[in-house]
């Protein structure tokens, strides 16, 4: 398995001027995500799509044209070249904002992603989304703001939350009661742990 990241960038909401990038990691430009790297002068190590975002097929190395007609989205498409190239931690720009249904089809490919156990993260201009099933996810004393964790299984068993303004224990979510919204860190180690389920959680991306 490759040791970098696997850096995607969509056609929604791009707020990053810049993105530094180590030399194991890999940048792939989704659809009309190649014209929003094209803006702060970063050109993507491959560019995949059908391009009707964009409105025209980039001439450029390493392009992979998608039908129009297809049963996954351009980014799902980036992920499973990746995934196929040998990454198992993924990093989502562009990925909210723009057609609310891709934003949802979104999350849904990460969530994907870490049910097969890879990392994955979708990052907003101020937070950042990921998920944990079947697990645990701890977060250290330089996170502030707020938290909010929804199960996105049926039920989402056995989940605590340690560290917070507002504690859990043993706690079963269902995906139809918002009962994680809103929590808050608090300057301490925090954890959130759940047993048997998949949890959507949401966070502000400030530090100290």
């Amino acid at each position: 398995m490759q040791s970098g990241i696997c850096y995607i960038v969509g056609a929604g909401d791009f707020f990053e001027k810049t993105m530094e990038l180590d030399p194991s990691d890999l940048l792939i430009a989704a659809d009309g995500g190649y014209e929003k790297l094209n803006k702060i002068g970063i050109k993507p190590s491959i560019v995949i799509g059908d391009f009707d975002s964009l409105g025209f097929c980039p001439k450029a190395e390493n392009v992979i044209t998608l039908p129009c007609e297809k049963d996954i989205t351009d980014v799902a498409a980036a992920i499973d070249k990746g995934l196929e190239m040998g990454y198992g931690h993924f990093r989502i720009f562009g990925g909210t904002g723009g057609r609310l249904e891709h934003t949802i089809a979104n999350i849904q490919n990460m969530i994907k992603l870490i049910k097969s156990g890879n990392k994955a993260e979708i990052m907003d201009e101020k937070r950042i989304i990921t998920a944990i099933a079947d697990g645990e996810v701890e977060f250290d004393e330089s996170h502030r703001g707020f938290i909010s964790v929804f199960s996105h299984s049926d039920t989402s068993e056995g989940v605590s939350e340690t560290g917070f303004k507002y504690g859990l224990e043993n706690a079963v979510l269902s995906n139809s009661e918002p009962l994680g919204v809103s929590n808050e860190f608090t300057g301490k180690k925090a954890k959130i742990k759940v047993e048997k389920g998949t949890l959507l959680i949401i966070y502000d991306r400030q530090r100290r």
